[in-house]
């Protein structure tokens, strides 16, 4: 086992524990902000991250591809909700800028569950799919927790199968769930020492909040699961050197809940009335006394659609005895 690491005095200190698969190629770079003369805060460029790795896995699917095995995503959109068409079109469109096969297949909102689940045991069968994926949220009439549990663990790119949610908790995970996955990687990249660190994540949800705090626990950080109804938040979070916001409320955390020199991780995103976006952090309050955050957009959101790209092409190379 291996592991990323952040060097800091005479040792090595372990930090991230990922499988040999799991540990990228990391690009040969320093890890780059954006500093606005008019803040304090480091800003953390996620888009610009995101387009580095994702250039340095174009080389990972080519040697794939030469030994017969093109990593191949299948995404499953039920129903025609506005915003999960447009996330879909970006995971197929980003599997395909790199040289991935990628499939959507569409059904109507009034579709039974047994025709989809039967689509899924069709998808687990075929040697050429390597990841399936079904866009949540599902119609009401479905069982969300049936529908996942049907995808198989080896093709679960998304981590939330129960199999790969216990390996994660062990430490030892086969599928990081994606949008942990990429707060890892800006850690990592960005040579945040989380070991021994305060950790605060607002959120507890399956899909970010929990893996998350799974995360930060396995490399080292003393964490707190808060979450919006949380009493006195601002006492966990006053104290807290990371802070990552996943509660779904916009502008929740403000500057004068965060630590001096703090590093702040905003995963939410939110539209205003005003029709702009905004994330679960008061930018502008909180980049005035944290060391370093995440904007939104161009934060975190494009790392959740690279590392869904990373772990198939992880699915992948396991399939070919990389």
């Amino acid at each position: 086992m291996r592991f990323g690491v952040a060097k800091r005095g005479p040792g090595r200190r372990n930090l991230v524990k990922y499988s040999p698969i799991q540990r990228e190629r990391r690009p040969p770079f320093p890890f780059s902000f954006l500093l606005d003369a008019t803040m304090t805060a480091q800003i953390i460029d996620g888009k610009a991250l995101a387009e580095t790795l994702r250039q340095s896995f174009k080389a990972r699917v080519e040697a794939l591809a030469a030994k017969g095995h093109r990593p191949g995503l299948v995404v499953i959109l039920v129903g025609a909700d506005p915003a999960s068409e447009v996330y879909v079109r970006n995971k197929v469109n980003g599997c395909l800028a790199i040289g991935m096969h990628s499939e959507k297949i569409t059904y109507d909102a009034s579709v039974d569950q047994a025709v989809v689940l039967a689509k899924i045991a069709e998808l687990n069968a075929d040697p050429n799919i390597h990841g399936i994926l079904v866009q949540l949220p599902l119609p009401k009439h479905f069982d969300e927790e049936k529908v996942l549990e049907a995808i198989s663990a080896e093709k679960d790119v998304d981590g939330f199968h129960a199999e790969n949610v216990g390996a994660l908790a062990q430490g030892n995970p086969r599928f990081i769930p994606c949008t942990p996955y990429g707060v890892m990687k800006m850690f990592e990249q960005g040579k945040v020492d989380l070991n021994g660190q305060e950790a605060v994540v607002i959120g507890r949800s399956n899909i970010v909040g929990k893996p998350m705090a799974l995360l930060l626990i396995n490399a080292g950080a003393t964490v707190t699961v808060c979450n919006s109804r949380t009493r006195d938040l601002k006492f966990h979070t006053s104290r807290a050197d990371i802070v990552v916001a996943a509660v779904g409320k916009p502008k929740f955390v403000t500057g004068d809940m965060i630590k001096p020199g703090a590093v702040v991780i905003d995963v939410g995103i939110n539209r205003l009335p005003d029709g702009k976006l905004c994330g679960d952090v008061d930018f502008a309050s909180c980049a005035e006394v944290a060391g370093q955050i995440t904007p939104v957009p161009g934060g975190v959101g494009p790392m959740t659609i690279t590392m869904l790209l990373a772990n198939t092409i992880e699915a992948a190379e396991r399939k070919a005895g990389l």
